[in-house]
């Protein structure tokens, strides 16, 4: 039987989904998160959602499974948009390098762009290597530099990861979703979800327009205080970010 083109593979079509891997026309199958989410089903929820607090519960046990010896570790965020050999590119293998070189672990969303770099830096820098994958109808898989990887359904379930399992951020810059990573990270703090939870935002010529736009105008209508903003770091060097970390990680082990 012919095979016709829209049934051949090709890396847009192939798809991960926790740990399957869906190509062709499987992959055009809605995401997890999707049939979760999605509420116009008239009324089938009833009979799937409890099931699907099954395997919600079986990613969180994979996760804390598989993380629990981990180690001291930073979340290093950026956008699967930046190329190979382009400015932040280099700074987010830089920032891996000197995480691994000093013993910490480097935990991205496992894909390519600035999450590849920081994932390439620890490898190069002997340390751990960890990515967090996430099911997205464009997405490539793990990159090459994963040594531990993860693959979830869950957006929810893969951001407690990142949380759980990391003493700081560092963020690179990105787009929607590093931007989302970073805000509930600023909210986690700022209502003491977390605490001993240093962010650090690489690149002041990216980030700056977006922190003079919370002070100006957010902390202007008194939607958020001066403290808040005293919850970020912005730095353009690599080294400077590796060393808040570990300061703030040093002077809240002290006695």
């Amino acid at each position: 039987m012919a095979i016709s083109n829209e049934d051949r593979p090709t890396r847009d079509q192939a798809r991960r989904r926790g740990p399957v891997e869906l190509r062709r026309r499987e992959a055009r199958t809605p995401q997890s998160d999707r049939f979760l989410l999605d509420s116009q089903d008239g009324g089938g929820f009833t009979h799937t959602d409890p099931w699907r607090v099954l395997r919600i519960q079986s990613e969180f046990v994979e996760g804390f499974g598989t993380l629990s010896e981990l180690g001291p570790a930073v979340s290093v965020f950026g956008s699967a948009r930046t190329q190979p050999g382009a400015r932040w590119y280099r700074m987010g293998e830089e920032v891996g390098r000197l995480l691994a070189e000093a013993g910490l672990a480097v935990i991205t969303g496992g894909g390519p762009g600035s999450m590849e770099a920081a994932n390439k830096g620890a490898v190069t820098g002997g340390g751990t290597s960890v990515g967090l994958g996430i099911e997205l109808p464009f997405e490539t898989g793990l990159n090459e530099w994963v040594d531990l990887g993860i693959n979830f359904r869950y957006f929810f379930v893969r951001k407690t990861m990142f949380v759980k399992y990391a003493q700081g951020f560092i963020v690179l810059p990105g787009g929607f979703g590093t931007l989302d990573e970073l805000f509930e990270a600023m909210t986690l703090v700022q209502t003491q979800k977390v605490t001993s939870f240093p962010i650090v935002l690489m690149g002041s010529s990216f980030w700056g327009p977006l922190l003079d736009w919370v002070r100006d105008t957010l902390e202007a209508e008194g939607m958020v205080s001066s403290s808040d903003l005293s919850l970020l770091h912005l730095v353009d060097d690599p080294a400077e970010a590796v060393r808040i970390i570990l300061e703030d990680s040093a002077g809240h082990q002290a006695p």
